[in-house]
């Protein structure tokens, strides 16, 4: 005998400490070739004890047998080999997953046990074309009909070739004409040496088999044999592989085809996680653009030995003005207000001059070598320089100091008497070698338009930067003896104090600062834009972290709505013989490429941003603002896909812990 059912009784604990006897005292045997009808009334116990001989519920008093061995006492990985190998099922309500094919349907039992699919393919196309459904593979169950559906199953339950087929209520779905033709299938089944145990409650059903077991009140009341089927040989027997466990691939694949039927829920589901990933990508990018913008320019103009001093800056009359400042405002917002006059002013140009006084107190600046005067101003353009009917503004005006150096002279060389250098942006705009030309500057001062010819020298690079603002240098001598021969006057607003050591720049800083002189203009917007910065990084970074936080439960909600939809689906594979493991694994996978999803469209709308705010910026101010590493490109992807696994555990060991009897029976 193939199955022996000894003393099995079955009982459930009820509510309110009672217990009720599903099953009492069965005893029968099985045999290959036998279709047998398990008849009774609903609640008889009919079901139970299919439940308890496919291994679906492991928990009852007695033994049941299948080759000798115990299946009460299957560890888990025997209960699914169990499963996998010698038994199928088929059911009443056909339980096809909506979203695969035909051929994936019926191929899902090899599928679990990472049957190679050129294998699997070919034995579902055969089966399924055994039940007359060779026209209907590529079809998804809700395009065919109720007796096809069955055929499906039927042809699902003989995949791996089983040698125990349980078909609960085979029937119950169809109409009568259908209902012979699916009985003739199976009846065939028996006959190729089969044990096929029908749950019914159906006499007509029951006609077709060769022994008809009743059973009423959890007990058998009867066992009787009829005619006797004829076998004949199993043309459809299958030596397939020893049965294994289902690949990260093959479970990844179904998670993908899962997700492809929830395609625009899915879709919405990692745009809407993506946008904290675009936000940590971002702000990571914008970060190191605007720093590395301030570090070369700050190299630019930066010299290790010299320290740049001006005089505290006058704010402007109409910062200065009374009426501008509120009398309730705090000492705090005043002092705040002043510090952002004052950088203003100093950013502008609208510095004091130095008198004789302090050029000599600050030559007696300890560590100090030598002083150098000169003059510097920002002119937003009403300054120009002209070369044979073209024109560039020029942003900036400043005189010859110590901190440009051989390195940054590109072409040519330092400019001697009535010589100039220009930045490599205004020299290419005026044409090229234009090194030893004379060109015409014009500059604005005390609203006056001093004009003189003068020759370039050479061409100025900043340290570090491929380019800089349009400006010109010149002789600080040249610049006071061109405003003098304008009737006009100048005074230095900025001085260079040189030291031999730089490990005496800090220091030298520090002392400037304690008799009220304050240091560059560079300096001053450097804070400026470190400030920016740190409040951009932290509102993006609060951002981003309330996002990602969404995000999670997001997919965390979804994934959970997945479950609950898909219970039914989960107890088939079960009984497939899916693993805990393996339903797991689905679910993660979804969570995977859910996470894979978000982080590559988030990464893809940053490249997007980044590109439309670079262009602007250079266009505007010539300079780079977003920098999109790709270690925060990586970064972005993994930290999407991490939240995403992380968030699908707790659904995804819900999910593998269901109980397939109760699955199955979820509507």
């Amino acid at each position: 005998m193939i199955l022996e059912i000894k003393h099995v009784s079955k009982t459930y604990n009820m509510a309110g400490g009672t217990t009720f006897k599903a099953l009492k005292d069965i005893n029968a045997s099985f045999d290959k070739g036998e279709l047998v009808s398990i008849v009774g009334e609903s609640g008889s116990g009919k079901s139970t004890l299919m439940n308890l001989i496919g291994g679906l519920d492991s928990s009852f008093d007695g033994e049941i047998t299948y080759n000798g061995e115990n299946i009460g006492e299957f560890s888990e990985k025997e209960l699914v080999n169990f499963h996998k190998k010698s038994i199928g099922f088929i059911f009443q309500n056909f339980n096809l997953i909506p979203h695969l094919s035909l051929i994936d349907n019926v191929a899902m039992a090899m599928t679990l046990s990472n049957v190679d699919k050129t294998v699997r393919v070919e034995r579902a196309k055969k089966l399924l074309t055994d039940v007359g459904l060779q026209d209907h593979m590529t079809k998804k169950p809700d395009q065919i009909s109720g007796g096809q559906k069955q055929r499906v199953a039927i042809a699902r339950a003989l995949m791996n070739d089983p040698d125990v087929i349980i078909a609960d209520e085979p029937t119950g779905a169809l109409d009568s004409e259908t209902t012979d033709a699916v009985l003739e299938i199976i009846k065939d089944i028996a006959k190729r040496g089969k044990l096929v145990l029908m749950v019914t409650h159906s006499d007509r059903v029951a006609a077709y088999s060769s022994r008809v077991v009743r059973i009423d009140n959890g007990a058998i009341i009867s066992d009787d044999e009829q005619e006797q089927l004829e076998l004949h040989a199993n043309e459809d027997e299958f030596k397939g592989e020893k049965p294994k466990n289902l690949s990260l691939w093959s479970a990844i694949r179904l998670a993908a085809l899962n997700m492809k039927a929830k395609f625009s829920r899915n879709l919405l589901v990692a745009i809407g996680s993506s946008i904290g990933i675009m936000s940590v990508v971002l702000m990571l990018s914008l970060g190191k653009g605007v720093t590395s913008y301030i570090k070369s320019t700050m190299s630019s103009y930066v010299n290790p030995n010299v320290t740049e001093v001006h005089m505290k800056a006058k704010p402007t009359a109409a910062s200065s003005s009374g009426s501008n400042t509120p009398t309730t405002a705090s000492n705090a917002q005043a002092a705040q207000a002043k510090e952002q006059q004052t950088q203003m002013a100093a950013i502008t140009g609208q510095t004091g001059s130095f008198a004789e006084k302090d050029i000599k107190k600050l030559t007696n600046v300890k560590h100090v070598d030598s002083l150098q005067k000169g003059y510097t101003a920002i002119s937003l353009g009403t300054n120009t320089v002209s070369y044979k009917g073209k024109k560039a503004s020029l942003m900036q005006l400043g005189t010859m100091n110590s901190s440009i150096t051989k390195s940054n002279i590109t072409q040519g060389s330092k400019p001697g008497k009535d010589g100039v250098l220009l930045d490599k942006t205004t020299a290419d705009t005026l044409g090229k070698n234009i090194v030893g030309k004379k060109v015409e500057i014009a500059i604005v001062y005390n609203e006056k338009t001093i004009k003189k010819t003068v020759k370039v020298a050479g061409i100025y690079e900043a340290s570090g930067s491929s380019s800089s603002s349009s400006l010109v240098y010149l002789n600080y001598a040249d610049l006071q003896q061109l405003v003098k021969d304008n009737n006009e006057k100048i005074e230095p607003n900025v001085v260079y104090l040189h030291t031999n050591d730089k490990a005496n720049t800090a220091g030298i800083k520090a002392k400037v600062k304690s008799l009220g002189y304050t240091g560059s203009i560079q300096e001053k917007m450097s804070e400026m834009f470190t400030q920016m910065l740190d409040i951009l990084t932290d509102v993006l970074t609060a951002v981003a972290a309330i996002s990602l936080l969404v995000s999670a439960i997001m997919i965390l909600v979804v994934l959970n709505i997945s479950v609950v939809e898909r219970t039914k689906e989960i107890g088939v594979m079960k009984a497939l013989g899916a693993r805990r493991k393996d339903i797991r694994r689905i679910f993660v996978s979804e969570a995977f490429l859910i996470g894979l999803a978000s982080g590559l469209i988030g990464v893809g709308v940053t490249y997007v941003l980044a590109f439309g705010l670079n262009a602007f910026s250079i266009a505007t101010f010539d300079v780079t603002i977003v920098k999109v590493a790709a270690s925060y490109a990586f970064s972005g992807i993994l930290i999407s896909v991490l939240i995403s696994m992380f968030a699908s555990f707790l659904p995804a060991n819900r999910a593998s812990k269901l109980d397939p009897v109760e699955s199955l029976r979820k509507e």
